[in-house]
């Protein structure tokens, strides 16, 4: 069976094995027949065969009359707002985010800069399942136009929101790990607009990876170990689309994917007080805060688009995943590294301390992730057996299913983006966390076998 998972939020798949050119023109034929042929932003991020697949995209979009905006090499969160910014039918980034160097994908944009919602992404899929796609004929094909400096959009909109001369009179150094993925492309500029020494690993938006992609503590080694020896301030780590980011404080600790959210929440609503939406799957570190600073908290399914609806729904002033994805409604309704950094560097100007105090004045837990590579539709089993083995907890069901007891959770998942299962358990104590979901892990594993 090929590898290849198409779902509401997009495509991804595994080169050669369920994601070639001609299944590829296709898709971006159907999107190009959804948006009418209009102008649709095109990006991707910096992984090497991102270029086979832009050509296959490029041809299915003119094929379908639509005016393609080539932003070349850019973060998602870039393609979004641009988007926006050009008045778009929509957008296309090339991209598989955190999957494996093997892996690509192709991920829609709404004609607000927003990722696909359910309603979009059925359209879409019924384009393609019904083969309604519009070819256009000879007098009607769409046309190329290459974008110039497309990044600067994105950096000027953070700007908009920090207070630049604060940052810049710190003169923060800062290592940011790229790691050859688009990040490259935006994040230097931004760091350096805000006054910031910077020391880039992996600035060669090539996609060669020099670690495994997902920003997690195992895989960035090396950015902890070069933020002391450049006595840094921060080490930041992007995922190759940048839209996640990890952080390490300045004594070489990381601090993690959870507490980028955290920091920017803190940050965010002491200024300005607003619903704040996570999703089922984010550290309880967030409940904590917005109690903190007074705003309502609310929580959606685990997925961008979920986030973001509830974010619309509820007006919310911030939102985002506890994978490291703040979502900043001013820049986009899309998860957003440049302005992650941005925030945390504005707090640590603003509160005068350094990133290690901050974050350990958040209240602490310890959130452990672990996966299973099994097909989606073993979920149900693994979901049954875990709630037999805990039927103390109370239950919430709809986005898999998900364990809370009065300080600690855990929680199983099919993935949106990847043929596993996530299990995710949290606790105040980290031996407390591991054994939670060891034997979570256990009871899954029988489950599925």
């Amino acid at each position: 069976m090929a590898t290849r998972i198409l779902s509401i939020s997009g495509l991804r798949g595994v080169i050669g094995d369920g994601l070639d050119p001609v299944y590829t023109s296709r898709f971006a034929a159907a999107l190009g027949t959804m948006f009418c042929g209009g102008r649709v932003v095109l990006a991707r991020d910096g992984r090497s065969t991102g270029p086979m697949l832009q050509h296959a995209v490029v041809s299915g979009l003119l094929a379908t009359g639509c005016e393609v905006l080539d932003a070349g090499i850019c973060t998602t969160p870039t393609c979004g707002v641009l988007v926006q910014h050009h008045g778009a039918a929509g957008g296309l980034q090339i991209t598989a985010s955190h999957n494996p160097i093997e892996w690509n994908g192709l991920k829609p944009f709404a004609p607000d800069g927003s990722v696909f919602n359910r309603d979009l992404g059925q359209q879409l899929l019924q384009i393609l399942e019904r083969d309604t796609i519009a070819w256009r004929s000879w007098s009607g094909l769409g046309s190329v136009v290459t974008l110039q400096n497309p990044a600067q959009v994105h950096i000027d909109r953070v700007l908009s929101l920090v207070n630049v001369d604060a940052i810049r009179r710190r003169k923060f150094r800062v290592v940011l790990d790229c790691n050859h993925g688009s990040g490259a492309v935006g994040g230097p500029q931004l760091l350096e607009a805000l006054g910031c020494e910077v020391v880039v690993l992996g600035g060669t938006p090539d996609g060669r990876f020099e670690h495994i992609p997902e920003p997690v503590e195992k895989n960035l080694g090396d950015l902890c170990r070069a933020v002391v020896k450049h006595s840094a301030d921060a080490g930041f780590a992007q995922d190759p689309d940048a839209d996640r980011l990890a952080i390490v404080d300045e004594s070489g600790r990381f601090i993690g994917e959870e507490l980028t959210l955290a920091l920017a929440a803190d940050f965010v609503l002491e200024k300005q007080k607003g619903p704040f939406v996570v999703n089922g799957s984010t550290s309880r570190v967030t409940a904590d805060i917005a109690a903190k600073h007074g705003c309502q908290f609310h929580r959606s399914y685990v997925g961008e688009a979920h986030v973001c609806g509830k974010m619309r729904a509820v007006n919310a002033v911030l939102g985002g995943e506890g994978n490291g994805g703040v979502i900043e409604p001013r820049i986009g309704y899309v998860r957003d590294s440049l302005v992650s950094m941005a925030y945390v560097l504005a707090g640590l100007a603003a509160g005068k301390r350094r990133l290690s105090a901050w974050a350990d004045s958040l209240p602490f837990y310890t959130i452990v992730k672990d996966k299973i590579e099994c097909p989606a539709s073993q979920v149900d089993a693994a979901c049954a057996a875990l709630r037999a083995a805990f039927p103390d907890a109370e239950a919430r069901e709809g986005d898999g299913l998900r364990l809370d007891w009065n300080d600690r959770w855990v929680q199983v998942r099919a993935s949106n983006t990847e043929p596993i299962i996530r299990i995710i358990a949290e606790a105040p104590q980290t031996a407390d966390a591991v054994r939670l979901i060891d034997h979570a892990m256990q009871v899954v594993r029988r489950a599925v076998s």
